[in-house]
């Protein structure tokens, strides 16, 4: 995650942000949801291992992950936490292709949900990835996720 340690980037409907010590725990008091943790077949972890792994993803060279911000409510509310709206990761696990990555996205608040959040975060994720010489992509969506509408052209776990 050093590469994005001090980015932020815009979209229309959503804002990208590194993932601090300040997001974690709204984003641990999501990953408590039985639902999310189905969804993204998580398991809990505690508010200390929820810290200890934000520190350690931040500085990890296989992982980059953005706390997504849903843009409309950054206007209304101008407050970061409030306006958290799930996050966006890219992960570096194929050694004999260091121009491929996995991309995930989680829209965990269900407000934010339905509206193209979601969309929107693959494909500027994927664009930033591109300007840092990824050209293959490995997106995936776990059976569990019935919600998500892109299963239906991605590989499902």
């Amino acid at each position: 995650m050093k590469i994005n340690g001090d980015c932020l980037l815009k979209g229309t409907k959503c804002v990208f942000v590194p993932y601090e010590a300040k997001h974690v725990e709204k984003y641990h008091r999501w990953m408590t949801s039985p639902e999310l943790q189905e969804l993204t077949a998580s398991e809990p972890l505690s508010l200390e291992e929820e810290y200890d792994m934000q520190r350690k993803w931040r500085n990890d060279e296989d992982k980059c992950t953005f706390i997504v911000l849903d843009a409309g409510k950054l206007t209304e509310q101008r407050s970061e936490i409030c306006s958290m709206a799930g996050d966006v990761n890219l992960f570096f696990n194929d050694p004999d292709n260091p121009h491929s990555a996995e991309v995930e996205v989680m829209i965990a608040e269900s407000t934010s949900r339905g509206c193209g959040l979601g969309k929107e975060a693959v494909l500027m994720m994927m664009s930033y990835g591109e300007k840092r010489n990824l050209s293959a992509w490995c997106p995936h969506v776990h059976s569990q996720n019935r919600i998500s509408k892109c299963g239906q052209f991605v590989t499902v776990l």
